[in-house]
């Protein structure tokens, strides 16, 4: 026999929390598995290109029009993410970051973008860590470096 009894309220809510609680984790989880996938699809695109371009020699040969043809095929397939500065952003993240097992999860293309423009290797792994430690966004993160945090440290270090 069914019990028909209601179900009072505190527990139909403590269930729902539970279950909204899952659900949120689920769905952050699929945004950062997308973010790591997309990272590292980014790096071996990056990978691709150097090789390519320097076809076993120590550095590329000027002139060569591979970002270019390369940008105007994969735009017409995959869109606008694919221009030529943002294959320059890949090759670059592949030169700066050779160990793909060094990459972060944590970060975003988004993040990997703003660090690869550091010039500073010192610099660029501060706000690599400080990104991580502090959980920055990505919004974050460029507030931080436009701000000069780095600079700012390091300036009063020296006075100590």
């Amino acid at each position: 026999m069914r019990d028909n009894k209601k179900i009072d309220n505190s527990s139909m809510d403590l269930a729902y929390n539970n279950i909204r609680e899952i659900l949120e984790r689920a769905r952050l989880n699929i945004v950062r598995a997308v973010n790591s996938v997309m990272v590292f699809a980014y790096w071996e695109i990056g990978r691709i290109i150097i090789e390519e371009e320097q076809k076993g020699k120590e550095r590329a040969e000027y002139g060569a029009n591979l970002l270019k043809q390369l940008s105007t095929k994969l735009m017409i397939e995959f869109g606008h993410g694919f221009d030529e500065s943002n294959l320059r952003n890949m090759r670059q993240f592949y030169s700066l970051y050779p160990n793909r097992d060094a990459l972060r999860n944590e970060l975003t293309w988004t993040h990997y973008r703003l660090l690869i423009r550091i010039g500073r290797e010192d610099s660029r792994n501060f706000y690599l860590n400080e990104t991580i430690n502090s959980k920055w966004s990505t919004r974050e993160l460029e507030r931080q470096i436009n701000s000069l945090l780095y600079e700012r440290i390091a300036l009063s270090k020296d006075k100590e």
